[in-house]
């Protein structure tokens, strides 16, 4: 009896012993859950080419899209836990969507972490026409006259949504937010003063914020912008700890073994460390996580905090798929 439980054991434990040891012996696929040419397939992409140099084996980009990010994200929650099927998500897929979406898996449970690669910090912008000249002054603004203003989103859920509705219980305002098909069209609307307001990532709104086309009060983040450091941050500008940011991470399937998450954390650790990985990152408005913030333990609990963060303030405001 002894023999035949000792033989069960080995035949559960070894395949995964020499799936660690010989990882990756084949392609290695990265599920994207959002369509080719966005901001997480370009992440993904520069990810991608720079692990197939470290682990010697081709990685794969597949974008499966649909329901805000969810079909991608179950997709992976869904797949054998062998090591080859690796998901990047963010902060609305990680966090948001669960708040929001009735979900067929579990968002802290049904995944091994990785790492936190990336962080873009939103932008506070206005139409340059504003009669404030800080963060203080356009929140007495906005007091003064919220019955009239209105914010551009990318729809229900969208970080600028979302953002805008912390502003909102921080502030204790009301504005009307204007739904539109991503942030680009709701920006040009700011640039053409049809919004007064609206959250969007750094990456996007950077450009029009330095051909002096909207006014940036304040980046959401603890440090200021890199690439763009006269921004005062939201501690800085007289709302401390108003923090938001469009963070990426790198997800497998639960019960991947721990051997080959180390493997590739260690492999990731090695590519944010790359001085060229580094500046397409900075170029796209990101920031790279801290070397103590690329564990697959601080992924978990950072992602942990951000739910318990976030969940509550999205189900008061009662927010719902378009």
């Amino acid at each position: 009896m002894k023999r035949l439980l000792l033989a069960a054991v080995l035949a559960a434990v070894l395949p995964c012993l020499a799936s660690a040891q010989g990882y990756p012996a084949k392609a290695i696929t990265m599920v994207v859950p959002f369509a080719a040419g966005g901001p997480t397939d370009t992440i993904a992409r520069i990810f991608a080419a720079s692990l197939q140099q470290r682990l010697g084996q081709t990685v794969v980009i597949e974008n499966t899209t649909g329901a805000a990010g969810t079909i991608g994200v179950g997709r992976v929650a869904r797949a054998a836990p062998d090591g080859y099927t690796l998901g990047i998500g963010h902060w609305s897929t990680h966090v948001v969507n669960g708040a929001i979406y009735p979900l067929t898996y579990d968002l802290l449970n049904d995944f091994e972490p990785v790492s936190l690669i990336a962080s873009n910090p939103q932008l506070l912008v206005a139409k340059k026409s504003i009669p404030a000249k800080d963060l203080k002054e356009l929140v007495e603004w906005v007091k003064a006259n919220q019955d009239k203003i209105s914010a551009g989103t990318a729809g229900a859920g969208a970080a600028s949504h979302v953002s805008g509705v912390y502003f909102q219980s921080v502030t204790n305002t009301k504005f009307t937010f204007v739904p539109y098909r991503g942030t680009g069209p709701a920006l040009q609307d700011v640039v053409a003063g049809n919004l007064d307001l609206m959250f969007d990532q750094a990456a996007s709104a950077l450009p029009q914020v330095r051909n002096g086309n909207v006014r940036a009060f304040a980046v959401t983040a603890k440090n200021r912008l890199a690439s763009e450091p006269n921004i005062p941050t939201v501690d800085e500008a007289g709302m401390p700890g108003f923090y938001i940011a469009v963070w990426h991470a790198l997800w497998f399937p639960k019960g991947t073994p721990k051997d080959v998450v180390m493997k590739m954390n260690g492999a990731v650790r090695e590519v944010l460390a790359d001085p060229t990985v580094q500046k397409r990152l900075v170029e796209l408005g990101q920031d790279i996580p801290p070397v103590d913030q690329q564990t697959p333990e601080a992924l978990h609990a950072y992602h942990k905090a951000e739910i318990e963060k976030w969940h509550p303030i999205i189900k008061a405001a009662n927010i719902k798929p378009e």
